[in-house]
């Protein structure tokens, strides 16, 4: 398996990583994700994607290498509650590799990043009805610390 790092304006954002990352955020289309992520970039915000080992040309760019099969969209945030951590945004393996060890892949790179940037934890949130992905994240030894209350806000007339 390949986990590299996609940078805004890479084709492959559009074309492999964001199919996978569609099974978590379905309201995505093409031209939401540039949005987003051409704004979310200057804030910190990253793209990192798993490739199936099918024959990879071993220099680690993900050229030869399969399937787009992990996603993860992850940031950078100096805050007061945890000084530097590094934020997951989304965390998503395609449907048909899950329990293949796609994941526990993702979170050694991201911890790797957490690590090299000399963050304190690596932290994510995870809506209540995602029981098995709640399994994933304690074999993995992430702990629950928090909980996490929203409001949605409908635009003003």
């Amino acid at each position: 398996m390949k986990i590299i790092d996609l940078e805004p304006g890479d084709p492959r954002l559009e074309a492999e990583l964001l199919p996978v990352l569609r099974e978590l955020r379905p309201h995505l289309t093409p031209e939401l994700f540039r949005d987003i992520y051409a704004t979310g970039h200057a804030q910190g915000l990253r793209f990192s994607a798993a490739y199936a080992d099918d024959g990879a040309d071993g220099d680690g760019d993900g050229e030869g290498a399969g399937a787009c099969v992990g996603v993860a969209g992850w940031r950078i945030v100096i805050n007061t509650s945890a000084v530097k951590k590094l934020y997951v945004d989304d965390l998503v393996t395609s449907e048909n590799a899950r329990s293949g060890g796609v994941g526990h892949a993702m979170i050694a790179h991201l911890e790797g990043h957490a690590r090299a940037a000399g963050c304190y934890e690596l932290n994510l949130d995870s809506g209540t009805h995602r029981t098995a992905a709640h399994r994933f994240y304690l074999r993995e030894r992430l702990d629950i610390v928090a909980f996490n209350f929203a409001r949605e806000l409908k635009p003003l007339p």
